[in-house]
């Protein structure tokens, strides 16, 4: 009786184990370590496909209860509905910031409610929880002293956190019959984490370098094929180098990684936030991607590794509610977005083969097939992933070709559904003759699924180009895309710098270097009787030198950015002791430690140091300097109308002419000086501002020379060029 009891009772328990294995048709191995690693043995045709979902971005926060409401609403019955074996959130999972967006630290109830919300998204979606996965972003870490300091509320509310991975590097392998798919996670987040601003870029460390490099190669000595991606929050651009030089991008050039997934730069910059990356240490890259001719392939040297790389940029979930679908079909990786600005989704398709010759084509792919080592299996059909509420009727595969300049329909055939005991998703696929849309044209051939479902209710993909030979095709950025995507910001930021300071120090010290160099004497007659942009220039600085005081002024306020901290403030979520920050970064000691670090915040201080010299130091200068040229047109223009006339060397020549006096004379110029002036001056009041507020600074105790010296000699510049001497 206690037998069947006991047996009874462990059938209870075992049928709800059941039925979610059932759903995810998939085993998952662990070990408890901090820094996991995990298996995931995956079940269920189709076998040679896997596919994860990412978000990222999610920023949910008490001003904005939206979005966590409709991340319950929408994410929970997509996941259902998607089925897929791993869920990957990268960063930025609360908000941290104030009503006004000006105060950026921890904020528990934000945490408290992404922990609730993603227990119930869980629940509704019936994965298993150990499939979720979710790293930190830079606003998870906005003034967190230090890892496990009782503000890092991601060791207490994060899903990597409630099942036991609390390491910088977590990875986890989807394992078919067919293949390895490694995912690698990592936490490049500040070790010292500053308040916003200045909590911009990831930083790894090379102990994080190194652990990663490991997981990285954990199966390479094994002969089952392996597709590796990472995934974090901070774009390579946004990421610095370690304190040894070396960089994430080595590491996965090292490792030939199949794409790098992120978040942190959100769709505001763009929709094209992807880069494909290949060998060299590219300052700037001005394309999304280098094409290489047919020609640099080589297939004399057999089977070739290449270390190139993809790296997409997932929209945010904060505005755009995007949701990511990454799909790896026979070690093809491709991806959709899915938008829920609009609701819920009752369809969704993702085309894994063939791939996106925009986003998607490797140098691999160029080299198997003019090399001829491709495996045609991989080739020979058309396929996509379906995921639907209700049951699909048809699916149907188009091919169109842009030859004309119009898209002519030269395929259309419907497609068959994998059949299996037990699916994981639902994969359609028709064969097709490959080879008759090779073309050395990457965008010549394109092509659409359209699905129904069975109440006839139709769904289109987006029409995507195709290279079935290899060859990319090329987009270009705009300009705010280049920006946050081609430049490696952390290699830029000194060079700027020095740049911005050179150019403000060059512009005060040339009149000094003048009468050592040149017998020329720059004045407004020299100007006007012998023209060139060049005489113009350095009379206008020139007659800034000769108001002595204004020009020491700037000198001295060039020096003190060099050599003396900018400001002091509260740079943690606790209230403490004060830390200052200098053009190299910050200076701070660890609440009750007392253990001084210096210039952490490297290059993230690039938000503060560059808009100020560009945007109000540099031209408070020439303005200035402009102020003062235009008191001694004036001046000029003074003396010719009283009939007067200057003693000395180079006053001899011919007086200005009648149309030049006129404009000197009504002092418009000024007028439209003072207004620039004005206009620096309030772009500077606006920084400061939000600094103030930011750091808890009083203008007057801890920050007076960069909240006063640019405003004190922009009103003496204008004071002293009022009156013509």
């Amino acid at each position: 009786m206690k037998m069947g009891t006991l047996i009874l009772i462990l059938l209870c328990v075992a049928m709800p184990l059941a039925t979610n294995s059932e759903k995810t048709q998939q085993r998952v191995e662990s070990n408890s370590k901090p820094n996991s690693r995990q298996v995931i043995d995956v079940k269920g045709i189709p076998d040679s496909v896997v596919w994860v979902v990412q978000l990222s971005d999610v920023h949910f926060s008490v001003h904005h209860p939206d979005r966590a409401l409709d991340f319950k609403e929408f994410i929970g019955p997509a996941l259902s509905m998607i089925n897929p074996s791993l869920v990957l959130i990268t960063g930025d999972l609360t908000d941290a910031k104030s009503k006004d967006l000006l105060v950026m630290k921890q904020a528990e109830e934000e945490w408290i409610e992404y922990h609730n919300v993603m227990e119930e998204v869980v629940k509704i979606s019936g994965l298993d929880k150990r499939i979720f996965y979710d790293v930190r972003g830079n606003h998870d870490n906005f003034g967190v002293p230090s890892i496990a300091s009782p503000f890092d509320f991601f060791l207490k509310y994060s899903l990597n956190a409630g099942v036991g991975r609390t390491g910088a590097v977590n990875s986890v392998t989807l394992e078919t019959n067919e293949r390895r798919h490694h995912f690698v996670g990592i936490d490049t987040t500040m070790a010292v984490g500053l308040r916003g601003p200045t909590n911009l870029f990831g930083h790894p460390t090379d102990e994080l370098l190194a652990e990663l490099d490991t997981e990285l190669g954990h199966w390479d000595s094994e002969p089952k094929p392996v597709t590796k991606i990472v995934y974090g929050h901070f774009p390579l651009t946004f990421s610095r180098a370690s304190p040894s030089g070396k960089t994430l991008k080595d590491v996965f050039h090292k490792h030939s990684i199949s794409a790098y997934v992120c978040g942190h730069l959100h769709t505001k910059f763009g929709e094209n936030l992807k880069r494909h990356h290949e060998l060299g240490n590219h300052l700037f890259q001005l394309n999304m991607q280098h094409t290489p001719p047919v020609s640099t392939m080589n297939c004399s040297h057999g089977t070739q590794q290449f270390q190139d790389f993809w790296e997409w940029e997932v929209g945010d979930w904060r505005k755009s509610r995007v949701m990511r679908i990454l799909a790896i079909d026979q070690g093809h990786v491709s991806f959709v977005d899915v938008n829920f600005t609009l609701g819920a989704i009752k369809t969704i398709i993702v085309p894994t083969f063939p791939l996106d010759s925009r986003l998607m084509l490797t140098r691999s792919m160029l080299y198997d097939y003019h090399c001829k080592s491709l495996h045609t299996s991989s080739y020979i059909t058309i396929r996509v992933l379906v995921f639907s509420v209700l049951p699909i009727a048809r699916v149907l595969a188009r091919v169109y070709d842009s030859r004309s300049g119009y898209l002519v329909k030269v395929m259309e055939a419907a497609m068959e559904k994998h059949e299996g005991y037990s699916s994981r998703g639902d994969l359609y696929s028709i064969p097709w003759f490959y080879e008759a849309h090779a073309d050395k044209a990457p965008q010549r051939y394109w092509f659409q699924i359209e699905a129904f479902d069975i109440n006839g209710q139709s769904t289109l993909s987006k029409s995507r180009p195709f290279s079935i030979n290899g060859v990319r095709s090329a987009v270009s950025w705009t300009w705010k895309e280049f920006c946050v995507m081609g430049c490696q910001w952390d290699a830029l930021y000194y060079p700027l710098f020095w740049l911005f300071i050179g150019f403000g120090l060059f512009s005060l010290l040339i009149p000094v270097a003048l009468p050592i160099f040149s017998t020329n004497r720059y004045s407004f007659k020299d100007f006007f009787n012998n023209g060139g942009v060049l005489n113009g220039v350095l009379w206008v600085l020139t007659e800034l030198h000769r108001l002595r005081l204004l020009w020491l002024g700037f000198l001295a306020y060039l020096f003190s950015l060099v050599l003396l901290p900018w400001f002091s403030g509260q740079v943690f979520v606790d209230i403490g002791e004060r830390m200052y920050m200098t053009f190299k970064g910050w200076v701070v000691r660890l609440p009750g430690e007392g253990k001084k670090i210096e210039f952490i915040g490297f290059p993230d201080i690039i938000v503060v140091v560059i808009p100020h010299l560009v945007y109000v130091v540099l031209p408070a200068i020439c303005t200035a300097a402009a102020l003062a040229a235009e008191r001694e047109a004036c001046r000029i223009h003074f003396l010719a109308r009283s009939g007067k006339k200057e003693d000395g060397p180079g006053h001899e020549n011919q007086e200005p002419s009648r149309s030049s006096i006129h404009v000197v004379g009504t002092r418009w110029i000024r007028k439209l000086l003072v207004a620039l002036c004005l206009g620096i001056l309030l772009k500077h009041f606006q920084s400061c501002k939000h600094l103030l507020i930011a750091y808890e600074m009083n203008p007057l105790l801890h920050c007076p020379g960069y909240s006063f010296a640019v405003p004190l000699l922009m009103s003496y510049a204008i004071y002293k060029t009022n009156r013509i001497p």
